[in-house]
């Protein structure tokens, strides 16, 4: 994940790293999900972002002022959250614009193909349904068993009182 932050604060894409890395776009992925990276791919990052290999890694052994320049490149709850809300709404995106281009193919195929029954109206509805609760769910307008809903079952599940 703090290559993730580091390649963001560069404004660099993965593609971008993977060049100037070295690496492919895959390794980039998989250390970026979490995945351990191996030594050699750790020395081609370090090199690229200017940092010892001990920054990228998670070493325990640090000294006060290894912690405290270490510090500086770790990642945050609130940065993991603003990451995985970026994610979400990514999709809903990506989901949007897949609608905006297919629908309108459909009605096209329709017109073409069977001018006198508007088929193409029903997936649209269909579709259109499914993208306004995706929507709604990305940007927190529906929270029906959201975080405050799992975390109020937990602490009924243990007997606490909120």
């Amino acid at each position: 994940m703090i290559v993730k932050k580091l390649r963001l604060q560069r404004g660099w894409s993965q593609d971008q790293l993977s060049q100037l890395s070295g690496l492919s776009i895959r390794t980039i992925q998989r250390i970026e999900k979490g995945q351990n990276p191996g030594l050699e791919s750790l020395k081609s990052l370090a090199a690229v972002f200017e940092l010892p290999i001990t920054d990228l890694q998670g070493d325990t052994d640090m000294t006060t002022q290894d912690r405290e320049e270490k510090s500086a490149h770790t990642i945050s709850l609130e940065e993991r959250l603003a990451f995985h809300r970026v994610q979400k709404m990514k999709g809903f995106y990506i989901h949007l614009t897949q609608y905006c281009l297919i629908i309108p193919v459909l009605f096209a195929i329709n017109l073409f193909t069977h001018p006198s029954y508007i088929w193409a109206v029903w997936p649209m509805l269909g579709w259109g349904v499914g993208l306004a609760f995706h929507g709604l769910r990305v940007f927190n307008v529906i929270k029906c068993f959201g975080p405050e809903w799992e975390k109020r079952q937990v602490e009924k599940q243990l007997g606490r009182k909120l």
